[in-house]
């Protein structure tokens, strides 16, 4: 894979992905499409939910993971990875190091959840903390980089991550064809926007005409807003959201690279239907789905998607909560 102009051709292409698909297959789970007739019923149509907090570290950052660390050449493997990241692309990282003999040392903001620090700190990973109002967490990784000759893992950016997020799409759209439907709607949540950019690049190959919606925490969705002006465009709020995993500030410029082009349209959700929306998985479904992870859910469940008669496809990004915050969602 290599970088291309991205006025001319997209950073990934449904080759890319399906490559990737054949590098992490012996390493991730292949989460199923699952379907439940309370949510059916409610939405008045079919809903197809893909529970990436059953993959592998518990979000699908594995995936662009473990595709980004295993082409890193044999000789640059020696010094290592570093990454950025709020817990999900840490733990990916971390796990993808581990499991092919690198060392990971990953840069976290010290008020992520500290379940998220635990876990990458368990697969070996050294962590850095830095306080998210005051630091420059890309600065603070590119110097650790720089010292030691580590390779830098972008969450986001990176043809190689991209690609292999988008193995999720791949198995949607695999799924979808096996059960004999064509998805109407898929829906995916963003930060940087490596997850819907593989998704919509894998999903529209075999299904052209499914509308690929980007869902977004009310106030975050700097997504939506790009997408109407046509170009990356910052989201204007500095307070927080429950979805901590979903507060980048703009849209990486190959994600919309791609994303400019393949998504039909921006939803959003607040922090109280988020909310709403993992107690909902949790008590009806028996999921248990971190708020970033439950973010299109939450917009569907608002009433923001036209869904009625349509086959809907929801990724579920995450399940990493944080057990206080989850306890205060579901009681």
């Amino acid at each position: 894979m290599r970088m291309t102009d991205t006025a001319l051709n997209p950073p990934v292409a449904a080759a890319d992905i399906d490559a990737a698909a054949r590098v992490v297959a012996p390493f991730a789970v292949r989460t199923p499409l699952l379907t439940f007739p309370v949510l059916n019923e409610r939405i008045g149509t079919q809903v197809f939910l893909k529970p990436e907090m059953l993959q592998r570290t518990g979000s699908f950052k594995f995936r662009g993971a473990f595709n980004k660390l295993a082409s890193i050449p044999q000789e640059r493997r020696g010094g290592g990875v570093v990454a950025f990241s709020s817990g999900n692309h840490a733990q990916g990282v971390a796990a993808a190091a581990k499991i092919l003999n690198m060392q990971a040392t990953i840069v976290m903001p010290a008020d992520s959840p500290l379940t998220k620090r635990e876990r990458t700190k368990s697969y070996g990973a050294e962590v850095v903390l830095y306080d998210r109002e005051r630091d420059d967490r890309e600065a603070i990784a590119n110097g650790i980089a720089d010292r030691r000759g580590a390779t830098l893992v972008r969450p986001y950016d990176d043809p190689f991550v991209i690609a292999g997020q988008g193995t999720a799409g791949r198995e949607i759209a695999e799924d979808m064809a096996s059960l004999g439907l064509a998805p109407d709607i898929v829906v995916a949540p963003a930060s940087g926007g490596g997850l819907i950019a593989g998704v919509a690049t894998a999903v529209k190959v075999k299904f052209p005409q499914a509308q690929v919606i980007v869902a977004e925490p009310t106030g975050y969705d700097d997504h939506a807003l790009s997408l109407k002006v046509g170009h990356r465009e910052p989201h204007p709020v500095a307070a927080r959201t429950i979805c901590d995993a979903l507060m980048a500030a703009m849209p990486g410029e190959l994600t919309f690279a791609i994303n400019s082009k393949l998504l039909a349209d921006g939803v959003n959700a607040t922090d109280e239907e988020v909310g709403a929306a993992v107690a909902f998985a949790y008590r009806e479904l028996k999921l248990v789905v971190e708020p970033g992870g439950a973010i299109g859910l939450a917009a569907l469940l608002a009433g923001r998607i036209d869904a009625k008669g349509k086959n809907v496809v929801i990724v579920l990004s995450g399940g990493n909560v944080d057990a206080d915050l989850f306890a205060k969602l579901v009681a």
